[in-house]
């Protein structure tokens, strides 16, 4: 028998780790952990309460597999796009760690064996809501909307509200006005959160052809659409309160924050507006986006365990 050189079950084991950490690449885990963030407070509010954790895990487990698919599937249909642009030039695809036809047949699988799981393990009605949300963001938006329109992210950015249906349709196996208004909330923050990040990457969109309204329009109307689609996500926010049965602990923190991102967008127009031309700083509002759900979304969670 032929001795193995030293070193080689290193880096075969290297190798090995390599491969599986560019297939957890290509199903953009941070995307993931934030369309989680909304899940959970969403099932504590459909079951006024702690629901059973063995279904949280479960809906979590599938939904991350469904959303792992979807952006895999993503990667497969844009690594054209990826190719050109600076930010996601080092995407598993492009580099060549894996094949399209790898990832199409990862993306596939994983989103089969999702919505196999959410079905048999869940509930149908989850499952359903699961694949709409696939098929909006595969469909929708990467393959219809992404290079025709500047409201890309707009409408295709409903796959990612979607989370809070699921969760809801986990609990009770139908929907509410409350899972409604927390739809709402997802779909009005997504523009205001997602186009700054437009504004910093507009160069790499305009070089891959991507109409991104950032790259199409001036940034005082994009400010000024940003400012119009938070009022929308605040009234939403609020209007749980009554539709609820929210304390007014959840109120409050509801309105500081809703005032807190609107705020933010304000700066951001007043800047764009400033004839002297001072840094836009549109990351702080796309970072800033992301504490106001994170935090919203944590008052939820906590709103429905207080005694008031």
């Amino acid at each position: 028998m032929q001795a193995q050189a030293p070193g080689s079950s290193a880096r075969g084991w290297s190798a090995a780790l390599g491969t599986l950490a560019a297939y957890v690449a290509l199903t953009k885990p941070r995307v993931i952990e934030l369309l989680l963030i909304t899940t959970i407070p969403t099932m504590f509010l459909a079951a006024r309460g702690m629901p059973s954790l063995s279904l949280v895990a479960a809906t979590l487990v599938g939904g991350a597999g469904a959303a792992g698919a979807a952006n895999t599937l993503n990667q497969y249909l844009e690594h054209d796009i990826d190719a050109v642009m600076n930010r996601t030039r080092r995407r598993p695809i492009v580099t060549g760690r894996i094949t399209p036809r790898a990832a199409l047949v990862f993306g596939l699988v994983l989103g089969a064996g999702s919505l196999t799981w959410m079905w048999f393990v869940v509930n149908p009605p989850s499952a359903m809501w699961t694949a709409s949300a696939i098929l909006i963001y595969v469909v929708g938006y990467t393959m219809i909307l992404k290079r025709r329109t500047p409201q890309n992210i707009v409408w295709g950015g409903a796959a990612g509200c979607m989370p809070v249906v699921i969760g809801w349709s986990a609990v009770t196996g139908g929907i509410s006005w409350e899972a409604v208004l927390l739809f709402g909330v997802v779909f009005f923050w997504t523009p205001p959160h997602y186009w700054p990040l437009s504004m910093k990457f507009r160069r790499d969109y305009a070089a891959a052809g991507v109409p991104m309204l950032p790259v199409v329009a001036a940034d005082t109307k994009v400010a000024r659409e940003m400012i119009a689609y938070t009022v929308a996500m605040i009234a939403c926010s609020l209007l749980l309160v009554p539709v609820g049965g929210m304390t007014w602990v959840y109120a409050a923190v509801a309105a500081a924050l809703g005032a807190w991102f609107l705020w933010l967008c304000i700066a951001l127009l007043r800047r764009a507006r400033d004839p002297q031309h001072p840094p836009l700083r549109a990351m702080t509002v796309f970072h800033g986006s992301i504490t106001y759900l994170t935090l919203l979304s944590v008052a939820v969670a906590v709103d429905v365990f207080l005694p008031l």
